[in-house]
């Protein structure tokens, strides 16, 4: 009996058609293509830039927005030495160097030793002054006599007033050669035949045209610039299109490629008046207080700040599309359809990097999808 059962239980079993089987099999399970939202059907419109979907709620959509933002322009910049800070180390003698106290880079004091020279020029001012303390010494000595003879009746008036004259001329002479060995750095009371050259401001050489044992002329090349580097230049090529967004008195935030994270504020002092007729850009000044970091020939970033604010379009980051070095975004249509549009996208927004700036091809208020990249992946199946 219990053989029939079996025999029984197969016999149904095998007449059940397999496709109700597996049917079987599915609904128990579920079936996920039955679960998942149909599939998007695109067709093209004749333009190619319009196409039709046919469940487009499966792409949000979000109306782009219009923010208030001052106008921003990023040059490139190297820093100079302020022209009104460099002092150039003269030398108000002839000679030969026969001592160099500093080099090129170093930071020196006010008043320093750099340089010493052996010349003639001080031997020959020690020779007039001598000259001059005689001859006013002997114009003295006949004004003091001129003066007793007058006195006495030996002597008219006239030759007393060419003595005097002449002890005049002596102590002009004597006063002249006397202020010369001072310039040149000499105590006339002290004979000596080296000149010292000190330094005229603290701040740090930027420039060295003299070696040992070289020659120097007097009021010729410059042995020294000394550059005070508290307060430095920058200076930007800003494009001619560009120049509209800066201007005198503008605040300017500097960054050095060396120290990407220090922030450095200037301010705009000059703008070129003349362009550049090759690469047609202007030079742009702006000076910066130095802490020490900035260093002549640096490369920085100079960022520029406009004065009046400007409203800008906004949209989520995702909803740009980048293909081939231009950007589009999708806006709805009418009738289940979509629209591609060619934009000019600008900079993330500083205070939230999932949101980006559309400087043209879009206005505030109108809507686009918001992951372009998805609806994008959809046309290109």
């Amino acid at each position: 009996m219990r053989n029939k059962v079996v025999e029984i239980g197969l016999l149904l079993i095998i007449s059940v058609p397999p496709g109700l089987t597996l049917a079987a099999c599915r609904g128990a399970h579920g079936d996920p293509a039955a679960e998942a939202p149909p599939p998007a059907n695109v067709v093209f419109g004749a333009d190619g830039s319009l196409f039709t979907v046919d469940h487009p709620e499966q792409f949000p959509v979000i109306a782009a927005i219009a923010r208030a933002r001052a106008p921003e322009l990023v040059v490139t910049g190297v820093v100079n030495p302020d022209i009104a800070r460099s002092v150039p180390v003269i030398s108000l003698a002839s000679g030969r160097v026969v001592g160099i106290y500093a080099r090129l880079g170093d930071t020196v004091q006010k008043g320093q030793l750099l340089l010493r020279v052996r010349s003639d020029d001080v031997s020959g001012g020690f020779s007039d002054y001598r000259k001059a303390v005689a001859d006013e010494a002997l114009a003295q000595g006949q004004l003091e006599r001129a003066k007793d003879l007058f006195e006495h009746g030996a002597m008219a008036k006239a030759d007393l007033e060419v003595a005097e004259d002449t002890e005049d001329k002596a102590k002009v002479d004597l006063e002249t050669t006397a202020e010369h060995l001072r310039l040149l750095g000499n105590d006339p009371n002290r004979r000596n035949t080296f000149v010292d050259i000190n330094a005229p401001i603290t701040g740090v050489i930027t420039d060295q045209q003299v070696t040992n044992a070289a020659g120097v002329q007097a009021l010729g090349t410059n042995p020294f610039t000394i550059s005070d580097l508290s307060s430095v230049w920058v200076v930007c090529d800003v494009y001619e299109n560009d120049l509209a967004h800066v201007r005198l008195g503008d605040t300017a935030e500097i960054t050095p490629n060396a120290f990407p994270d220090r922030i450095f504020k200037g301010t705009v002092s000059n703008i070129g008046a003349i362009l550049d007729p090759s690469i047609r850009t202007a030079k742009v000044r702006i000076e910066v207080q130095n802490p020490g970091i900035l260093r002549l020939g640096m490369f920085v970033k100079a960022t520029f700040h406009g004065q009046i604010t400007e409203m800008h379009t906004i949209v989520p980051a995702s909803a740009i599309l980048h293909m081939h070095d231009r950007d589009f975004v999708f806006v709805p249509a009418e009738d289940k359809k979509f629209r591609r549009l060619e934009v000019v996208s600008g900079d993330l927004s500083p205070d939230n990097m999932s949101l980006q700036e559309i400087k043209s091809g879009l206005q505030p208020g109108q809507q686009v999808v918001t992951n372009a990249l998805v609806l994008d992946h959809v046309l290109a199946q």
